[in-house]
């Protein structure tokens, strides 16, 4: 009784996702009361899949069939098992030709393979989010990924940037040891490339790409620059707003792995500790006005 007792939990905890308390939230921006709880380790694996995705200039859209069907095969979770040799995140299959192990357990070859997959699909971003999961997967249960399309709508929001404020996280540190400013410059490069320290910004009309400063390190402080001012976009066609809420989250969830103390942008600010997914006034310019201003993302970690 024990033993089933056991595997019926651990059934549900494969089948949502958990590991424990959520520690995460992600609210719409709409303010229509959509809102989806998640663990760290769900919010780090959904950071990187969508800086995989906004790092190849694709939408929105794109992001959210890809954090559907991670949410579908894996729980958002790198597990090293599956149906017969799938892996990962997205359960890929070297013998299908996915990749090697090695390759597909790392989440952003995995979600680049995913993505390579998905743009080959003629109208995709059209068609119904469970339709075009199903073409890149062809799982044996192509229905399965329509249920988590609201949950990865509000995570595709937050994490590419389009919804402002909307994500937190607890910030309970990881049994491990800190990763102090350069881990965090580090795991900036493992996610996004050389995109998120070699920042670029590009007027609306204009010839060239303007250069910006890269991440700096000040004490326990790592400052990101978000280029340009109110109607900039970067190289990929992304305005800076998006941009720079898309690196405010993306360290929100990356905090309990990071140790990260408080994370600051458009004259809001996330501390460790607060769930409630309130960003916090912190400038008398407020929230509403900084929005739009050139600044930088400034991500103070605990050591």
């Amino acid at each position: 009784m024990v033993l089933c007792a056991v595997a019926g939990y651990l059934v549900v905890q494969y089948i949502t996702g958990g590991t424990g308390d959520p520690g995460c939230k992600v609210v719409s921006g709409r303010d229509d009361g959509v809102a989806y709880e998640f663990t760290p380790e769900q919010a780090v694996n959904a950071a990187a899949i969508t800086a995989v995705g906004t790092g190849r200039g694709l939408p929105e859209r794109a992001v959210a069939i890809a954090l559907a069907t991670a949410l579908q095969e894996s729980g958002l979770r790198n597990i090293t098992h599956g149906d017969r040799d799938s892996l990962g995140l997205f359960q890929q299959r070297p013998s299908q030709g996915w990749g090697t192990e090695k390759q597909i357990m790392d989440p952003t070859y995995a979600a680049g393979a995913f993505y390579e997959h998905l743009v080959k699909i003629d109208g995709y971003t059209k068609l119904p989010l469970t339709v075009a999961a199903q073409r890149v997967q062809r799982s044996g249960y192509p229905e399965a990924y329509a249920k988590h399309e609201p949950d990865a709508t509000v995570l595709a929001a937050a994490l590419t940037g389009t919804s402002a404020a909307t994500l937190t996280c607890e910030g309970r540190p990881a049994a491990t040891l800190a990763a102090g400013p350069e881990g965090v410059r580090e795991a900036l490069v493992r996610d996004f490339g050389g995109d998120a320290l070699d920042t670029t910004a590009k007027e609306v009309g204009a010839a060239a790409a303007t250069p910006a400063p890269e991440a700096t390190v000040s004490g326990r402080t790592v400052t990101v620059p978000v280029s340009g001012g109110k109607g900039s976009k970067d190289g990929k066609g992304r305005s800076t707003r998006e941009r720079g809420w898309q690196l405010a989250h993306w360290a929100v969830a990356n905090a309990s792995a990071l140790h990260l103390q408080s994370v600051t942008y458009a004259g809001r600010q996330w501390t460790a500790g607060n769930t409630q997914s309130e960003w916090r006034t912190t400038s008398s310019e407020g929230a509403g006005g900084a929005e739009g201003a050139a600044g930088s993302v400034r991500i103070l970690t605990a050591q």
